[in-house]
């Protein structure tokens, strides 16, 4: 079963491309996003990790640290970065600390751990279970903020995970939400928990209540304060 939202991340101990890791550890004081591919050499795999790797940056600057993880063998991540370096048009990705870390889970350890092994269990050549798209957001204090799993038929969007994340870490810092279709730079909402006269404390840019045919003014709208 997979950890619960609010759950403290399972740790666990690994071996990955960049070496071994102890997963809380290895992300010390950052957030941190963990994601799981069926299998390397793999069509819609190699353009996920390839589009990741052009988005590290963007992780970087958010304070994220990400890690992958399949069932596959040491040997197989590392031969398979070449390719992922080059769908992703030179962002390297390689055994001397380039891109970020693939874990080698060829026990299914961290997959069982993680609940990312699904009812119907396809299987490899070797008839052992493979991953589906499992995603979680990891925050500073170690626990789950976000849960997402895909079939392997589907591709993952890694620009909704970085929406999210600024979400995330959006509501760690102010009494905000965020509404519909929100993204960087956009209105957000008052916590229903706070009052008008507090709302007026925090946020010095100004609220408007949304009219609305009950008249109860729960949804009020600020502009984005500032991460």
């Amino acid at each position: 079963m997979a950890p619960l939202l609010g759950e403290i991340a399972p740790n666990f101990s690994a071996e990955t491309t960049h070496g071994p890791i102890d997963f809380h550890t290895y992300i010390e004081s950052s957030w941190a996003v963990l994601f799981s591919h069926p299998a390397d050499f793999t069509p819609v795999c190699t353009t996920e990790l390839a589009r990741v790797s052009q988005l590290l940056p963007e992780f970087e600057a958010r304070n994220v640290k990400v890690l992958a993880l399949s069932c596959d063998d040491l040997q197989s991540h590392t031969g398979w970065l070449a390719d992922i370096s080059a769908y992703g048009k030179g962002c390297p990705m390689g055994p001397k600390g380039e891109g970020f870390p693939i874990i080698a889970d060829a026990s299914r350890d961290v997959a069982r751990l993680y609940g990312m092994i699904p009812a119907d269990h396809p299987v490899d050549d070797k008839g052992m279970p493979m991953t589906v798209r499992s995603v979680f957001v990891v925050g500073l204090d170690k626990k789950i903020k976000l849960s997402l799993t895909y079939p392997a038929s589907t591709g993952r969007s890694f620009d909704e995970i970085l929406r999210v994340i600024d979400s995330l870490q959006l509501a760690v810092s102010h009494k905000v939400a965020t509404p519909v279709d929100w993204t960087k730079g956009k209105d957000c909402v008052v916590l229903p928990s706070v009052s008008n006269d507090k709302a007026q404390e925090l946020f010095p840019k100004g609220f408007k209540p949304a009219e609305l045919p009950s008249g109860k003014q729960y949804l009020r709208m600020t502009p984005q304060p500032d991460l």
